[in-house]
């Protein structure tokens, strides 16, 4: 269970519980940037995946005296291993995408990773600065993150889009979340991600994947087992239908089998 506090039917979530992933920075000052506008909103943890220039002179003034958040940064390879443990991931996009995700503004984001955070750990995903986060790096999320802006100047500063989200996620925290109906707790991604490469392999060994191009069709196989959220229970007995694929048993008598007459 997430660190928060009820009050009457309400769930407060605490900030730690909400990561700020930053995905390939480029710029060092522009980490101690964003580091800057998570502290001046409250939130502390900061994980960098793959940064270009870290630690750096440069990131520690541009933070401002928020040094004690790149300090306790999380330094990662790649975004599997950033959202590992988390339940839900959101991913940030400037541009027009065509991947089948849902959509939400950054209040809407907002919303949904406070909620989600009574769960568990959440990931906001940021991208390189000039080039953004890959579609395999959005493969990771469950919903995409568009901040509504001026469609003749849309390019925002990582450490502006970082503070508005920041903002927003404050406002929600300042309201406390209403608690959905109970429900289960989400698996954590790296469970998922095992799951996804057992069915990889299994839809490969039976020759239904398109050897030609592999990569769409688990994407799509991706984000349809994302929409469902299963928890882990879930997960093992579907990984417990592909072991049945790979090792099946002899076929058992059927109802109407004369055997069983």
């Amino acid at each position: 269970m997430a660190a928060g506090a009820r009050r009457g039917g309400l769930f407060v979530v605490s900030m730690p519980d909400i990561r700020i992933i930053l995905v390939r920075p480029q710029h060092p000052g522009n980490i101690g940037a964003c580091a800057r506008a998570m502290k001046n909103m409250g939130l502390k943890n900061l994980v960098l995946v793959a940064p270009q220039h870290f630690p750096a002179e440069e990131a520690v003034a541009r933070a401002a005296g928020a040094d004690d958040i790149l300090a306790a940064a999380a330094i990662v390879a790649d975004v599997r291993a950033a959202v590992a443990d988390c339940v839900f991931v959101a991913a940030t996009s400037a541009r027009t995408r065509t991947i089948a995700l849902p959509r939400l503004d950054a209040r809407g984001a907002a919303a949904t990773l406070c909620t989600q955070a009574r769960s568990g750990p959440v990931g906001l995903l940021f991208g390189a600065e000039r080039t953004g986060l890959t579609n395999e790096e959005v493969d990771y999320a469950h919903a995409l993150v568009q901040i509504p802006v001026d469609p003749g100047f849309a390019s925002l500063n990582l450490a502006a889009a970082v503070q508005i989200l920041c903002y927003e996620i404050r406002c929600t925290i300042q309201e406390p979340v209403p608690i959905p109906e109970p429900d289960h707790r989400p698996a954590p991604q790296e469970a998922f991600n095992r799951f996804l490469g057992h069915l990889e392999q299994v839809i490969t060994d039976i020759g239904f994947l398109n050897e030609r191009h592999p990569r769409k069709l688990m994407r799509r196989l991706t984000r349809l087992f994302r929409r469902a959220h299963p928890d882990d229970n879930e997960l093992q007995i579907l990984r417990g239908i592909l072991n049945a694929v790979q090792h099946p048993y002899p076929p058992r008598p059927g109802p109407s089998d004369p055997d069983n007459t």
